[in-house]
């Protein structure tokens, strides 16, 4: 839609990464094998942690559930983005972009939650080893579950339900992606609601996820620097590495796209965002596997089986 003024804007012109056709073709060649390789990294994951009976612990429930995160949050904008290099016309309704903009906050919101909760399921199996079946049973992880996805779903969708964005002023966003911040900058009328909200889910979880991860893993070094053997020492701080490093680029990407923003939004941090929206998801299944011996005995037993079964028909 022409943008005109005094009118109200229903459709959104996202100008992507490049107006370039060369360059599109080889974006979009890139980062549709990144999207293949999230589906079918994240896809393995769950599937090999769901028939391996040694997997079925919290820890591995949390994995899935980030894996299943991962799938949806990467579903929810790469699509998109992969049909906009190959068009010329780059529109997306309000309506849509709206949607994409709340499933992105809530399962980004989710993802903060439950990389928190993961270090606290750590901090409970390393230091209290004999209680952790009691405090991290299967009831404490289905409640921890639905308060993740009900308070997530319900303070993200508060604002654009109770005062939803109006758009009269531009119809153009420098992204590639309907990101909250260009779209409050771009808006019309009072948004004093979604920066309240912005301001108070970001305290919750860009600052208190942190600290509790922090303080987590202080208590967890406290606790394995008294482990006599360095093998137990090892292996205790082997569970704790691939967390870590998913933490870190998480919470890295995400700190500089949300903290300490000047009232402009730079355009330079829509390539910030393919981090934590494209790449991100892809290295999460990667990280856990390839740091985790027990996820790599189970991928070896599916591919060995497969191979014999395979085997077994040629004969």
């Amino acid at each position: 839609m022409a943008f005109r003024n005094g009118t109200i804007v229903t459709e959104l012109i996202l100008l992507g990464l490049s107006q370039n056709l060369q360059i599109c073709i080889f974006l979009f060649v890139m980062f549709f094998k990144i999207y293949i390789l999230t589906i079918l990294g994240n896809i393995f994951f769950i599937f090999a942690v769901t028939i391996s009976a040694k997997l079925h612990t919290p820890m591995y429930y949390f994995l899935c559930n980030l894996s299943f995160l991962d799938l949806c949050y990467s579903s929810n904008s790469v699509p998109r983005f992969l049909i906009d290099l190959l068009s010329k016309k780059r529109s997306i309704s309000v309506v849509m972009c709206m949607a994409q903009m709340n499933i992105g906050l809530i399962l980004g919101g989710i993802e903060c939650m439950l990389l928190a909760v993961m270090a606290y399921d750590r901090y409970i199996a390393i230091c209290y080893p004999l209680r952790y079946t009691v405090i991290m049973s299967w009831r404490v992880c289905r409640y921890i579950t639905v308060i993740m996805w009900l308070g997530n779903v319900t303070v993200s969708s508060f604002p654009t339900i109770s005062q939803p964005l109006v758009f009269c002023k531009e119809n153009q966003l420098n992204h590639f992606y309907c990101e909250i911040l260009l779209l409050l900058e771009v808006a019309c009328g009072d948004i004093s609601l979604y920066k309240i909200t912005i301001v108070v889910v970001g305290c919750f979880t860009l600052v208190s996820g942190p600290i509790f991860i922090i303080g987590s893993y202080i208590f967890i070094i406290i606790s394995v620097l008294k482990i006599q053997s360095s093998q137990g020492r090892s292996k205790a701080f082997s569970t704790c590495t691939s967390h870590l490093t998913v933490v870190l680029l998480f919470f890295g990407t995400l700190t500089t796209m949300y903290v300490g923003q000047s009232k402009r939004f730079s355009p330079y941090l829509k390539y910030i965002s393919i981090i934590y929206i494209v790449i991100t998801p892809m290295l999460n299944p990667l990280i856990y596997s390839l740091r985790n011996e027990e996820v790599k005995k189970v991928f070896r037993k599916i591919l060995t089986s497969r191979s014999k079964s395979k085997n077994e028909l040629l004969r």
